[in-house]
């Protein structure tokens, strides 16, 4: 007789499952296998930390084994936990995922913090204007409008399910009243002016997505990672159409892949925009947000 899926944790404790789970996936050669163990479980269980703890010597129920044993066996995959789970953290906020849309990584977030350092910087802009491009679950967009009292924001994708997702994360936020989304190629329905306009746009070159990790390549849509030849197709359309809807003073801030930001630069003051400060770098020091200003005439 066939096993069920849900037999190999079915009878566990907690504390014993988290240890099986955690051994599965450093036997496939998991990174982070203790921390997605933890999470995967805590998710199967409906319990944070304290109660994983608290519960730790209690039995796993037959449809909690089975619902572990769906969250490992996408997890061996490949899949992503993000995926598994539908949700991500991004700038202390929690996101819903689909399909359509990037998962938010940290390196993201260095576009969020060269914003908010440009935004204070123009202490007089009352009520700013700022524009997402390429928006995906809308993390860019409403990290920084959570973050700016008084700012509007509209973020702009190509797909409808990725609009769909980042409204729904604009009211799970309490920021849909602040915020619109619209269907149209990087700013081609949007008149501005604004103030700060953001993309994390596609830059992987089209035969480098085939050697990307099977979490980014399966499971990331390729419409949000597919640069082109170079990787630098969505830089060379949006950046002259940023640059004509930017307010005077108002400031372009792109994300970077590894080595891109000189180039990226060049592109920014070809259309007659200033970089004024050097690029933003992430954690492990890749210079990451890209960003320059439209200088009153």
């Amino acid at each position: 007789m066939t096993p069920r899926v849900s037999d190999r944790f079915t009878g566990q404790s907690v504390e014993s499952a988290r240890r099986a789970l955690a051994a599965q996936l450093r036997s496939a050669q998991l990174d982070e296998a203790e921390l997605d163990a933890r999470i995967l479980l805590g998710a199967a269980l409906g319990l944070d930390l304290t109660g994983l703890m608290t519960q730790a010597a209690r039995l796993l129920t037959e449809g909690e084994a089975l619902r572990l044993a769906q969250h490992a066996q996408r997890r061996i995959a490949g899949e992503p936990v993000a995926r598994i789970l539908g949700t991500r953290e991004f700038w202390g906020l929690p996101f819903r995922l689909s399909e359509a849309t990037l998962v938010p990584r940290p390196d993201t977030e260095t576009v969020v913090e060269r914003a908010l350092e440009l935004f204070r910087e123009q202490k007089a802009i009352h009520q700013p204007r700022i524009a997402d491009i390429g928006t995906g679950s809308g993390a860019i967009l409403l990290a920084l409008l959570h973050d700016i009292p008084g700012a509007f924001g509209v973020g702009t994708d190509l797909s409808p399910n990725a609009l769909e997702t980042a409204r729904g994360n604009a009211a799970a936020l309490g920021l849909a009243d602040r915020s619109a989304f619209v269907a149209c190629s990087y700013l081609a329905a949007l008149r501005g002016p604004f103030d700060l306009i953001v993309s994390n746009p596609p830059y992987i070159p089209s035969a480098e997505i085939p050697k990307l990790s099977v979490e980014v390549r399966e499971h990331d849509p390729h419409l949000a990672l597919d640069g082109g030849n170079d990787g630098y197709d969505a830089y060379r359309a949006l950046i002259p159409l940023a640059a004509e809807r930017l307010a005077p003073g108002g400031a372009l801030i792109v994300e970077a892949g590894q080595g891109q930001a000189r180039n990226i630069e060049t592109l920014m003051t070809a259309a007659a925009l200033v970089v004024d400060r050097p690029a933003k770098a992430d954690l492990a020091g890749i210079p990451r947000a890209v960003s320059a200003r439209k200088m009153p005439p």
